[in-house]
């Protein structure tokens, strides 16, 4: 029976006595996204991310043009908002950045991340000045939709290469790079836009859409960033920053 022994061992080890491998996938990652969730890995802070949200508090936002949070919640590590709230906006302004974040939309819902906001009363709202990456529910949205409509796209201006945002009520994440003048818009890992502001292309674009009425829109070189109420809920978590040197 000893000469067994470590036979029968190997044995269990092999076979009865692994845990469900499955399972234990499945709760290490349940333990590493509760571990990174709105926060910064070691690697992230040497290499200049900030966090914009601290998954506690709405500290370093606050409501458009007031001195405060109205509406908006902290929920489960997501700063989220029920509809009917209005926008939010950074304290912060930025230039060059690159700028990451996870969100999800409500079924029919609508949202959207504007950059290069000026926070200003000539201008009631952000969309009057800050381009748009749009959020939507691209499948059960109640009323038709373009195609500059559709999440991922330059709103109103440029449609995304491909549709790749996740069912409404799943998280996607999202990335929006700007650097002098360029943007990129990337949407599950997949780059759905890229364009060049301020120049005589992007003139062309924007004098063909509404917002050619909009003597603002897009000009500044330096805004805040807003997380738009559209009237529906949406979620946001994971937002940090890194500033770009052009």
């Amino acid at each position: 029976m000893k000469n067994l022994t470590p036979f029968l061992l190997v044995l269990c080890v092999l076979f009865s006595c692994q845990p469900d491998k499955d399972d234990d996938s499945e709760n290490t990652q349940t333990l590493l996204g509760e571990i990174q969730m709105n926060a910064l890995t070691d690697t992230e802070k040497t290499a200049g991310w900030q966090l914009l949200f601290d998954g506690k508090t709405t500290d370093g936002w606050h409501s458009y043009l007031k001195d405060s949070v109205s509406g908006w919640t902290v929920k489960d590590g997501t700063l989220t908002t029920p509809g009917g709230n209005g926008d939010l906006v950074s304290d912060a302004t930025f230039d060059n950045f690159e700028l990451a974040i996870e969100w999800k939309v409500e079924p029919q819902g609508n949202s959207g991340i504007f950059f290069g906001v000026t926070e200003d009363p000539q201008y009631p709202t952000t969309y009057e000045t800050g381009p748009e990456f749009q959020i939507i529910d691209d499948v059960n949205y109640p009323d038709p939709l373009d195609d500059t409509q559709k999440s991922g796209a330059n709103y109103a201006l440029q449609a995304p290469s491909e549709l790749a945002a996740k069912p409404a009520g799943e998280f996607n994440t999202t990335t929006i790079i700007v650097n002098n003048g360029h943007v990129e818009h990337w949407l599950n890992g997949k780059n759905v836009v890229s364009y060049e502001l301020w120049t005589p292309e992007w003139e062309a674009m924007v004098a063909e859409t509404k917002f050619a009425n909009m003597p603002g829109y897009g000009k500044d070189k330096k805004g805040h960033i807003a997380l738009q109420d559209h009237g529906d809920g949406v979620s946001f978590r994971n937002i940090k920053i890194k500033t770009l040197t052009p």
